[in-house]
């Protein structure tokens, strides 16, 4: 099942094959090391963005949006496998029943209705469920192994036409979540699992109380409001190769805190009662802190950009 989703996963992110997917803890070495792994993300999302020849007579396109509902029985403690459209939104919420409600909004972009009917048979998502493993796998035009088995004669005039499809998820609480996003935002609230969540380009916002947290995007903004003073979990390790990690946290709050910048950018800590842990201590470059009496760690890395440790509401 595992590798099942992680071949789809590798054929829709091809960077997210790295030691990034393999190893969660790849980055855990010398700086340097992380230098050269987070770096060439960013340098493949630059060199994948499309080149829009210039002075081309632009074909007016009709837009189609349809909306999918799918509900499914799910126990507590299970794993919920998320990997989504090249564009669009992700956003989950946990909730207290054992079940989980998907809500699917897909967009579509074509010439003709005619060539909106044959963009809608392939670009949408299928269900793969195991026993405790729900995954949620958006197929398209994006994924050409898919197109050579399942839409052989499928014109290639509409391979590369704009379309998106925006998730939204209601699950257990205590529920496992592996997200896979390209360009959108995405927000996690509610759940006190583990938490793996990669992206392209993205906004991220993590409200949570809890969890183990695992969080990689290339380019964007990573939000984590910890909604509680006492996080019931190992803790979470953030990092962006190029952009803003923010971290908000409540009055009382107690962790250990680590944040790094890689190459270019700096630290800002308004958090008045972080204090210094070890060496270097609270810098501009790199913090060992600690808030409270200590206990979970978090870790913040970026490649080029701010971290900004602050009170939360301000």
């Amino acid at each position: 099942m595992a590798m099942h989703w992680l071949g789809t996963l590798r054929r829709q992110r091809p960077f997210f094959s790295i030691a990034a997917v393999r190893n969660p803890t790849f980055l855990e070495s010398d700086p340097m090391s992380k230098l050269k792994t987070l770096f060439p993300m960013a340098i493949l999302f630059v060199l994948a963005s499309p080149v829009v020849p210039q002075n081309v007579p632009q074909v007016q396109l009709l837009t189609r949006t349809t909306t999918r509902r799918e509900t499914r029985r799910f126990n507590y403690g299970g794993t919920i496998t998320v990997i989504g459209a090249p564009r669009g939104a992700v956003t989950i919420e946990g909730w207290p029943r054992n079940e989980v409600e998907l809500i699917a909004n897909i967009e579509l972009s074509g010439p003709t209705e005619a060539d909106l009917d044959q963009l809608a048979t392939v670009n949408t998502f299928v269900f793969d469920e195991d026993l405790n493993h729900l995954s949620i796998l958006t197929t398209g035009t994006h994924d050409r192994v898919y197109m050579k088995k399942a839409a052989k004669n499928f014109p290639k005039r509409l391979l590369n036409l704009p379309w998106k499809i925006d998730y939204r998820l209601r699950v257990p609480v205590n529920t496992d979540l592996e997200v896979n996003a390209g360009h959108g935002p995405v927000k996690v609230s509610g759940t006190e699992g583990a938490l793996r969540v990669s992206a392209t380009e993205s906004e991220t916002e993590l409200t949570l109380m809890g969890g183990t947290v695992a969080t990689t995007v290339t380019a964007g903004a990573i939000t984590l409001t910890i909604a509680s003073r006492s996080w019931r979990g190992n803790g979470a390790d953030i990092r962006i190769a190029a952009g803003t990690i923010n971290v908000d946290l409540p009055a009382g709050f107690s962790g250990d805190i680590d944040a790094e910048i890689l190459r270019t950018g700096k630290i800002v800590n308004s958090y008045e009662a972080l204090t210094a842990r070890e060496k270097p201590g609270i810098t501009e470059r790199a913090v060992r802190g600690r808030a409270g009496a200590g206990g979970p760690y978090f870790k913040f890395t970026v490649g080029d950009g701010t971290v900004n440790i602050r009170k939360a509401g301000t």
